[in-house]
């Protein structure tokens, strides 16, 4: 397994992207001060359950994110209500989506 992390930067703060990589397939997260936005592994009804905004990315099997660089040209797919109560709304750009959670 490889681990990269990567530091974002918005106006409002940072966010530190982290890409859990095993051979032929990955697990994306990007995390910041008040939630976060993931790939489609994670469950976003758990996530709110523990108190957590949480919003997942666009990803596929056919079109994965693949790496972090890759995760800001993505739009939010899903968001659970304490995400949508930052202002996150499906087709929302990932960019835009950092400025709400850093």
């Amino acid at each position: 397994m490889e681990v990269t992390n990567k530091i974002f930067y918005t106006k409002n703060g940072f966010i530190e992207g982290i890409h859990l990589k095993w051979q032929g397939f990955s697990i994306l997260l990007a995390c910041g001060s008040k939630g976060f936005l993931a790939c489609g592994v994670f469950d976003l009804t758990a996530l709110e359950a523990f108190g957590q905004a949480a919003a997942l990315v666009e990803s596929s099997p056919e079109n994965p994110i693949g790496n972090l660089e890759r995760f800001v040209g993505r739009n939010i797919t899903k968001a659970n209500s304490k995400a949508k109560a930052l202002g996150i709304k499906e087709g929302m750009s990932v960019k835009e989506a950092f400025e709400l959670i850093a």
